[in-house]
């Protein structure tokens, strides 16, 4: 069950995506679905046309979706700084010297890439889910 500071900060991000006029102009076929494993707290977002459809906090073990970014909480508190430290700054570097993963159908990622971006950069704004 999420907690108030949690479900507080899945609001201000689905705000944020929703009315971000960058991804709006990107996102007329942003549709999908993704993990955010944040370690100790898992989200699943689901992208629809460029809007956020749902948030799911803690999803069920078994819940569908394209790809996942898993990263430990200290690498997703770097990356949601507002100026994150070296090899936070994007999911490319911290996958590569932090430990966050990329899994499952990876074509759907890099379909969206641009989008995917952007809405992981509003976190900077809102910090860390956690």
């Amino acid at each position: 069950m999420a907690t108030a500071p949690i479900t507080t900060a899945v609001d201000e991000f689905r705000r944020l995506s929703d009315n971000d006029t960058e991804l709006q102009a990107h996102g007329k076929y942003y549709s999908c679905s993704f993990l955010l494993d944040m370690e100790d707290q898992k989200f699943l977002v689901r992208m629809h046309r460029g809007k956020v459809e749902d948030v799911i906090v803690d999803p069920e073990p078994l819940a569908a979706y394209d790809f996942a970014i898993r990263a430990d909480t200290e690498t997703w508190r770097g990356f949601c700084q507002e100026i994150p430290p070296p090899m936070c700054h994007g999911i490319w570097a911290a996958t590569f010297r932090r430990g966050m993963r990329l899994e499952g159908d990876l074509l759907v990622l890099m379909q969206n890439l641009r989008c995917i971006t952007r809405q992981l950069e509003l976190l900077r704004v809102t910090g860390p889910l956690i």
